[in-house]
């Protein structure tokens, strides 16, 4: 028998399905994902430590889970919800099924719900905090549970995925003949800051001609400069930018002396630590379809986006220009010091899952590490 599992958001709304994967109890802040494939590096992307994903696409699990498709070392999402998650999956490099993957990593997830509801509520009244359980059915409790979830602001959630030693990375980009190859010739020597950082990221720097050192996200400035790095990437992550001064700090001491290039939380923590500021999304952007301008060439591309928060490039007073724009919502998706050799994008360049359109961003980086 279909085990029952019951989702509760912070608003009181109840959603009752059946639970697959781990059984138990799970908080969150409950956003959505508008990717259509993927799911595997989306459980597994970092930046959504703290979040319990829904995906709008009805259908997931239909080609099972792989060995190759992750973007960290373990799924790293508090929860998962879905439509119909599927039993029988099918495709030449399945290994197992969606519900035994999260199962194993202690995923609870709970499928069979009108994932559309969900999404308009989301979409209406903003990303809530929420509660999936399979163990306490009590609405009134589970309301309660949500209600006094600590949620994403002010929280530091980098310190609970960032790696705990400095590792060097060697893999290039997949290949469908090859799969992963290692690159052993490098132009340019990155230091990566690891804030959350997606495998995918250190595979399109190989791709372009740098080594990686990936470094911990309490590294000090003064480290990171002894390495003599052409360059420095600050990595994607988890939760709210103001959750980590300590990053903040090293960030702009960095500033002026080597050339930058953030991405998504790492571009937040350079506008504020260009004395900047950032502000909350009402739901977030989360999904692979997200269109945005490059206003450096008025091209347009289509994104993988996964944020909640946002940098207000007017607070930077003219330290930096606006380079991207989101043409859903007119929020900001990239920006360029007026002086220094430093950019951000708020967006994924590195997609996986998502489209490949803004990949040219790795070459733009070493670029501008030649240059300098």
């Amino acid at each position: 028998m279909k085990k029952k599992a019951i989702l509760a958001l912070s608003d009181g709304k109840l959603f009752e399905g059946y639970s697959f994967g781990a059984e138990g109890e799970t908080t969150g802040e409950v956003v959505f994902n508008t990717s259509m494939t993927g799911y595997q590096e989306i459980l597994t992307d970092p930046s959504y430590k703290g979040q319990i994903v829904t995906m709008t696409y009805p259908l997931i699990g239909n080609y099972g889970i792989n060995d190759e498709d992750v973007e960290s070392v373990k799924p790293y999402a508090e929860g998962f919800i879905v439509k119909e998650a599927s039993e029988y999956p099918s495709n030449w490099r399945s290994k197992k099924t969606l519900g035994s993957y999260i199962k194993e990593n202690n995923i609870v997830g709970i499928h069979g719900i009108d994932t559309r509801a969900l999404t308009k509520h989301i979409r209406d009244f903003g990303a809530k905090e929420g509660v999936i359980s399979t163990i306490d059915l009590n609405p009134k409790s589970l309301i309660e549970k949500a209600k006094v979830s600590p949620g994403l602001i002010g929280r530091d959630l980098v310190k609970e995925v960032t790696c705990k030693k400095t590792y060097k990375w060697d893999t290039d980009v997949w290949d469908i003949k090859k799969g992963y190859q290692d690159q052993k010739e490098y132009r340019f020597k990155v230091v990566a800051y690891d804030f959350g950082i997606k495998q995918n990221i250190l595979r399109l720097l190989i791709n372009a001609g740098c080594s990686a050192t990936v470094v911990p996200a309490d590294t000090k400035a003064e480290d990171v400069m002894a390495m003599n790095p052409d360059g420095i990437l600050l990595s994607n992550g988890p939760g709210d930018p103001e959750g980590v001064p300590y990053v903040i700090e090293n960030v702009k001491k960095l500033i002026g002396r080597k050339p930058i290039f953030g991405i998504c939380l790492g571009h937040q923590l350079l506008g504020l630590a260009m004395g900047g500021k950032t502000y909350k999304l009402k739901f977030g952007h989360h999904g692979g379809n997200q269109p945005v301008m490059d206003l450096t060439t008025r091209k347009v591309e289509i994104t993988s986006q996964n944020h909640g928060f946002t940098v207000d490039v007017d607070s930077l007073k003219g330290k930096a220009e606006l380079t991207h724009i989101n043409l859903n919502d007119k929020t900001v998706e990239g920006m360029q010091h007026k002086e220094l050799p430093i950019f951000s994008v708020q967006y994924h360049p590195e997609a996986s899952p998502g489209p490949h359109d803004s990949a040219y961003l790795f070459k733009r980086f070493t670029e501008m590490m030649e240059k300098n």
